[in-house]
């Protein structure tokens, strides 16, 4: 499978580490850890943590080709902080050098041939609207990859109007539970967006949603309650991995990379949901976005009582 992932590539700073990271760096190195092949779009500026990040990529065994080098602005950075059942907090820098990222009509060649089967976006990059002209040319320059929208709302990062025009961009999407009630709020009943009050259960509002939008595939992370998805009308929710969490930085992202892979593999919603549940989890289960593991540690993964 040939992804092409776009966005931000920064720095997660804790009280006591720093941890690279980003939505959609954290996805592309949990993809290629899959065994896909994988091309990564952003930038780093021309600092020590842009370097950091450089060796860390070649590490990962992830290609570093159309990461820029820019010295006209910072490597990104977050502050991030945990309440006690590890959940964070953000606190997003910006501008930063993956604000700045842009393509040649070479480098947009080079990413199309041959074709991309994937594209990946979130919303806190498209807040740039150089970053929605490299979204549009990437789509343009592979017109027939699926497009993954991993909607990450993060404050102060996103506008309705955005996240509209993305929908529309999409035929896959992922969100969290809570991410429900904000598009619900964002997006009152109207006739004709469907997320509201008229939605009574889940399934009801991945089938209004994915009906509206036109999307191919819904799926909505429950943390460790697991998560719903929708694959081409067929509707499944699957039970979670209780894990002990050390932070929950970047499963979201290994959740999304091995949802993909399922889909993608043509495995039905039950089987996709599982795997992406058992990855997850083990990414929770460690410090740090991409911390090392394998697909048999997920295998090995038991829920409580199960033998």
């Amino acid at each position: 499978m040939r992804v092409i992932s776009l966005g931000e590539i920064l720095w997660d700073v804790f009280d006591d580490a720093e941890y690279l990271g980003g939505a959609p760096f954290n996805f592309a190195a949990h993809a290629r850890r899959l065994g896909h092949e994988v091309f990564f779009v952003s930038a780093l500026g021309d600092d020590n943590r842009g370097r950091s990040a450089l060796a860390k990529m070649e590490q990962l065994n992830l290609s570093t080709r159309f990461v820029q080098r820019l010295a006209s602005a910072a490597t990104g950075i977050v502050s991030v902080s945990l309440d006690a059942t590890g959940q964070p907090t953000f606190t997003i820098h910006r501008p930063a050098a993956y604000d700045l990222v842009s393509l040649g009509a070479g480098d947009l060649a080079e990413l199309s041939s041959p074709p991309a089967d994937w594209i990946y976006f979130g919303t806190l990059h498209q807040m740039s609207p150089g970053a929605r002209d490299l979204l549009s040319a990437v789509i343009s320059a592979n017109p027939r990859a699926r497009r993954f929208y991993d909607i990450n709302l993060r404050r102060d990062s996103y506008q309705p109007a955005l996240v509209r025009d993305l929908f529309k961009r999409a035929s896959v999407v992922k969100l969290n539970d809570a991410e429900v009630h904000t598009l619900e709020e964002m997006f009152p009943v109207d006739g004709r967006d469907l997320f509201g009050g008229s939605s009574g259960s889940l399934e009801e509002f991945c089938r209004n949603t994915a009906e509206a939008h036109g999307w191919e595939t819904i799926c909505v992370t429950r943390g460790a309650e697991g998560c719903a998805l929708l694959v081409a009308g067929e509707y499944a929710e699957v039970d979670g991995y209780p894990v002990d969490v050390a932070d929950t930085v970047g499963a979201g992202d290994a959740f999304a990379a091995a949802f993909l892979h399922g889909l993608s593999n043509g495995w039905p919603p039950a089987e996709i949901g599982d795997f992406a549940n058992r990855v997850g989890a083990l990414v929770a289960s460690r410090h740090g976005a991409i911390p090392s593991w394998t697909v048999e540690e997920c295998r090995a993964l038991a829920r409580p009582g199960s033998r």
